[in-house]
């Protein structure tokens, strides 16, 4: 199963998401043994005191039962790894779009967006993966803010279509658009 999480800055998807992941897991641990693990794959960067709190909320959040992974930008290396040492896993991915962000900065984007596609439509394991909508404001003024939005609302298309399921969250509401 694979499943994509859309929403703005504080929509509610990360929690959202969250939740799909355990209930996926639950419904995999009861029809196969060993039970479903709960990877939780960040890939968010701490470069000051508000992401750090923001990343605070989240492990807070989450409680015993997941396994952290930190991985700014190798996404399918990251997942490929997950796979092999807990091959029973559902693995939540958030965030998409920090993914994104720390590519370009890094310069790899087009090859690590590949071999993520790439890995997405051959693995078995059941993925959600968390993204913001940011196409729905303005059109950004520099050429790397237009990247970004050009970048993710194209990502957010392929993996759309590459999904088994895709959520809207608006005001912490899911909006299901994909089933």
């Amino acid at each position: 199963m694979k499943v994509l999480v859309l929403g703005g800055a504080r929509s509610g998807k990360s929690l959202a998401a969250e939740n799909r992941a355990i209930d996926l897991a639950n419904s995999c641990s009861v029809a196969q043994k060993p039970a479903s693990s709960l990877v939780y794959l960040a890939t968010g960067w701490v470069g000051d005191g508000e992401m750090a709190q923001r990343v605070a909320i989240h492990h807070e959040r989450r409680a015993g039962r997941w396994i952290l992974i930190e991985e700014q930008t190798a996404l399918a290396e990251a997942i490929l790894h997950c796979i092999k040492e807990t091959p029973h896993a559902v693995v939540l991915i958030d965030c998409l779009t920090s993914w994104i962000s720390n590519c370009l900065h890094h310069h790899c984007w087009g090859e690590q967006r590949e071999q993520f596609i790439t890995l997405l439509k051959s693995c078995s394991v059941n993925i959600v993966m968390v993204g913001n909508e940011v196409g729905s404001g303005i059109v950004p003024l520099g050429e790397l803010s237009r990247t970004f939005v050009d970048e993710s609302g194209r990502l957010n298309q392929e993996l759309a279509a590459l999904c088994d399921e895709v959520t809207l969250i608006v005001a912490g509401l899911p909006l299901p658009l994909k089933r």
